[in-house]
């Protein structure tokens, strides 16, 4: 059966939502996500054997207690959801992803998010796994001229262009 979970987070904060292979995932994260000046993060990692415990790091309280937080709602076996501030996910993303355990991303958005998530058996214990993601809402439209300068202008403004 496939269940929603939504994220809980504050509106404005960013978020990655991955799956990785290997418990080192934990200390690779977080060595990326400390390469950013004045960063402020949280890691979760859900390991998917052995003790099959929720594994953690960051160097921002708030930002820990809401990975661990979600990580325990989402529960899928190797996925690791990163929380952030002062950061944004196009900061780090590149870098995550070249993290050797990682295998794949399945947001990176501030946007409020459901995971899609698969429960079943495997050799008589519960296992589970993210099956998808919905990240914010659906389109509304097809962007004019108008919309295009705003999105040039606001991209100008928040520096990610010149």
């Amino acid at each position: 059966m496939i269940q929603e979970v939504e994220i809980e987070k504050p509106e404005e904060i960013n978020f990655i939502l991955g799956q990785s292979h290997f418990i080192k995932s934990v200390e690779d994260l977080y060595e990326v996500m400390a390469n950013v000046p004045g960063a402020k993060f949280g890691i979760a990692f859900c390991e998917a054997s052995g003790p099959c415990l929720i594994r953690y790091d960051g160097n921002d309280e708030e930002m820990v207690q809401l990975a661990i937080k979600n990580a325990e709602r989402i529960s899928a076996g190797h996925s690791f959801i990163i929380f952030m501030k002062n950061c944004f996910p196009i900061n780090v993303l590149n870098a995550i992803k070249n993290v050797p355990e990682v295998c794949r991303i399945f947001c990176a958005t501030a946007n409020p998010t459901k995971v899609l998530v698969y429960e079943t058996a495997i050799n008589g214990e519960a296992g589970r796994g993210i099956v998808g993601v919905v990240d914010g809402y659906k389109s509304k439209g097809i962007e004019g001229e108008k919309e295009k300068e705003e999105r040039r202008e606001f991209l100008r403004k928040i520096g990610y262009k010149r």
